[in-house]
């Protein structure tokens, strides 16, 4: 018997029992679909990471320090802060640096734009060239100047006062929850927004308001090498002269803060710093990400184990109920390889559709998923050539035994089966 005849047996025999067809290949669907689910929403997830955490110039460093059981991903609202303002000329300085950005956060216990209040907000505390360095594009105006009571906000944060949008030259005012201290200050930019939820849990891009340190950051220490109070800062950002030379610096800063920096006598002994480069960050954050998918993914295919059992056992009851058509088959010259080819076919089929049926569902599943949770859609197309594969594998293991079982029937006992 050819491969096309077993064939089309095989979809006969599956056509003629929809129903019981169908129920197989749930078990099957069900697991495929979480599966590509849990793969797509995983892949979606991790380019939200990446986009949130590594935006920006690809010669672009983050400098923190950490504690030991930290993850090595840099806090996007700044570490501890241990590096005074001598630890960021110093570095500003070193051979092949562009700029050094220092970047802290303050609390605002609320934001009054007329008579409109917004309550809480983290404000960027850092310095006019952060937003080259962070590649943020101003939609209006341009960045603050050092010392004087200006402000940049990011889109959002223009248009998160009612009915009322802020532009350039408005002024709004920024109440500090340390001291309830109200500073008035002038908005003269307005940027393209640039942080987003790490975890995509939010509705699009967050209000962001960046202001100069002096005069809104008064938290200082006490620098050991310039024998002063000095404010201090909890991330620092380090832009190469180039992509080639992010190497040399990030191997520069390191020297620089295990040796003559003031951050190596502030920072706690259980602390390390981390100088972290765009490709280390991708990297990062992909293996977690990757860790994260494979575990649910894991889980996910018990559902396909339980669609094979299905399979097998349905194939049990087939050969069961053809036993007499199996003797008839091998009365007219079947062999036992024949028999065999037919029931796995079948299996295979059941298998494959099921397989197909449930990359179809999981896309779909995936898709209402991103939207609800707000993650851009990123689907891997290879995920649809394993999920063929996987139902190829599944019917052909499923179906083996049951298959090899049909072929081993002595004919003579199969036509006398009632």
């Amino acid at each position: 018997m050819n491969a096309l005849e077993s064939l089309r047996i095989s979809w006969r025999n599956i056509r003629e029992h929809k129903l019981r067809s169908a129920l197989t290949t749930l078990g099957v669907i069900i697991g495929v679909a979480a599966v590509i689910t849990f793969v797509t929403l995983g892949a979606s997830l991790q380019a939200d990471i990446v986009q949130t955490v590594a935006g920006g110039n690809a010669a672009t460093m983050y400098v923190s320090a950490q504690s030991g059981d930290s993850t090595g991903l840099p806090n996007l609202g700044g570490g501890r802060p241990v590096f005074t303002e001598h630890d960021v000329q110093e570095i500003r300085s070193l051979q092949g640096v562009e700029a050094a950005v220092p970047q802290s956060g303050l609390a605002a216990s609320s934001v009054t734009f007329q008579n409109d209040t917004v309550g809480r907000q983290w404000v960027t505390v850092t310095s006019p060239s952060y937003f080259a360095v962070r590649d943020q594009a101003f939609v209006a105006g341009g960045a603050f100047q050092s010392g004087k009571r200006e402000v940049v906000l990011n889109r959002p944060a223009a248009t998160m006062f009612g009915d009322e949008n802020v532009s350039v030259g408005d002024t709004i005012g920024i109440q500090r929850a340390a001291t309830g201290e109200t500073i008035n200050a002038t908005v003269v930019g307005v940027v393209e927004p640039k942080e987003q939820s790490a975890l995509g849990l939010q509705e699009g891009p967050q209000p962001q308001l960046y202001v100069p340190p002096d005069p809104f950051y008064q938290r200082t220490v006490f620098s050991p090498t310039e024998n002063e109070n000095q404010r201090v800062y909890g991330r620092l950002l380090v832009l190469a002269e180039d992509t080639g030379k992010v190497d040399a610096v990030q191997g520069r800063v390191y020297t620089y803060l295990g040796e003559q920096s003031d951050a190596r006598q502030l920072k706690p002994e259980s602390y390390d710093f981390q100088v972290t480069t765009q490709d280390e960050l991708v990297n990062q954050v992909q293996q977690v990400s990757d860790t994260f998918t494979a575990y649910i993914t894991g889980i996910a295919l018990i559902s396909l184990v339980v669609g094979a059992i299905g399979i097998a056992n349905i194939m049990l009851v087939s050969v069961t109920e053809r036993t007499r058509e199996i003797g008839i088959m091998k009365a007219v010259g079947a062999q036992n390889q024949d028999v065999l080819q037919l029931f796995l076919l079948e299996a295979i089929l059941l298998g494959v559709f099921g397989s197909a049926l449930g990359a179809a569902v999981g896309l779909g599943a995936a898709f209402v998923a991103a939207e609800f949770i707000g993650l851009p859609l990123a689907f891997r197309v290879e995920w649809f050539v394993v999920s063929i594969a996987v139902g190829l594998f599944v019917g052909a293991l499923a179906g083996l035994y049951p298959a090899w079982d049909a072929s081993h029937i002595d004919p003579i006992d199969a036509l006398r089966y009632e």
